[in-house]
């Protein structure tokens, strides 16, 4: 159930103020949206993940999401190296069976060209 359809069920009387509380509860954080601006030097600079934007040119940002995979596929091998700012939605979607996520940890040989054994990506 979604943050609406709990809003909508308890301003209709279907549930009552504590039953609407847990459910949010439950949902976690809402996270602010992802927005994107030119910059004034030509960029592009992505808001709503940290305090401050990401700002990269059109061609990073391409050459970036072309290695979206990889990173995916880093971030699985080393989930329990790893921290997590937000309990969500990404977090959940890498660790459901079908995403292929390691459940039970990272393992710490390094198997890609562009990681080493420290667990970076290069």
């Amino acid at each position: 159930m979604h943050r609406k359809e709990i809003l909508a069920k308890l301003a209709a009387g279907e549930i009552s103020l504590e039953e609407a509380d847990r459910l949010l509860a439950e949902l976690g954080p809402e996270l602010p949206p992802l927005t994107c601006k030119v910059s004034p030097k030509g960029a592009v600079s992505v808001y709503g993940l940290q305090r401050m934007p990401v700002t990269l040119y059109a061609d990073q940002w391409f050459r970036l999401l072309e290695f979206g995979e990889q990173i995916r596929a880093f971030i699985e091998r080393h989930r329990a190296q790893l921290r997590w700012r937000e309990k969500g939605e990404m977090t959940e979607k890498l660790a459901s069976p079908e995403s292929g996520a390691d459940t039970h940890g990272a393992s710490s040989t390094a198997s890609d060209p562009h990681e080493t054994s420290q667990g970076t990506c290069a």
